[in-house]
């Protein structure tokens, strides 16, 4: 697993910077109902793409929040006074505080199923009735894209995916929160080349992979014989789902 406060500074560069974010941010906007005023963005990282839902939204009102110190310095400096150091399975918040709340790119990072009921069941405590919770989902999904890449990899060992799109429905079913709606957006800049998958199995990115193992060294050579080393293969695409609050 990376960790994410040695990833904070080079993380939006190394992971499509601006354009990612600026794709993600609408298509959450796209799934809020008109008049929400307070969001909570759980695992908001460095803040790139809660900027963008503060600005994209004439009286929206944004809190985020993360657990990693260094990501939350840097949301802090996008958003002073905004963000608060929290743990997504222990929001510091009363019940019933936020017209809505989204978690992009988290639900994948938990470690186990417990923890993804978890945090689900958090963000629907802190939700009003008739409020809204969109998250991410099949992450890992997104980015076999079809690739001479996704074909070399696709004998690693797995880890079980959790934030499978049924287990997070089945989640929120069981905290209240009913299917609202969904969309899907492209991971710009995310598209992987042969030399940077390699660079990232080399850094951790491939969990079950751990860097200098054999398993490991094996993919890597594998990867360097494929041809156009820097060409970037097709951007993931991103899948959100949003349910809202039965009241």
């Amino acid at each position: 697993m990376l960790d994410y406060n040695k990833e904070a500074e080079r993380y939006d560069a190394s992971r499509g910077g601006e354009p990612r974010a600026a794709a993600a941010a609408q298509a959450v906007l796209g799934l809020l109902p008109d008049g929400t005023r307070h969001l909570l963005d759980v695992a908001c990282g460095t803040g790139i793409v809660t900027r963008r839902l503060a600005a994209g939204r004439q009286g929206l009102c944004v809190t985020g929040i993360d657990l990693a110190p260094a990501m939350a310095r840097q949301a802090a400096a996008r958003l002073p006074g905004a963000v608060v150091l929290a743990d997504g399975r222990r929001l510091p918040f009363r019940a019933g505080r936020f017209d809505a709340v989204s978690s992009v790119w988290l639900l994948h990072l938990a470690r186990t199923a417990e923890d993804v009921r978890t945090i689900v069941g958090e963000c629907a405590r802190v939700l009003r009735p008739g409020g809204v919770y969109i998250t991410t989902v099949d992450k890992a999904a997104a980015h076999n894209v079809g690739s001479d890449i996704d074909a070399v990899l696709a004998s690693r060992p797995r880890r079980p995916a959790t934030d499978e799109s049924a287990v997070v429905e089945s989640y929120a079913h069981d905290h209240g929160l009913l299917p609202a709606g969904h969309a899907r957006f492209p991971g710009r800049g995310q598209g992987r080349s042969p030399r940077r998958t390699v660079a990232d199995l080399n850094r951790g990115w491939f969990v079950t992979l751990p860097p200098g193992g054999a398993l490991a060294d094996g993919f890597a050579a594998r990867l360097a014989e494929l041809p156009d080393q820097d060409r970037p293969r097709p951007d993931p695409v991103f899948s959100l789902r949003a349910f809202v609050k039965a009241g």
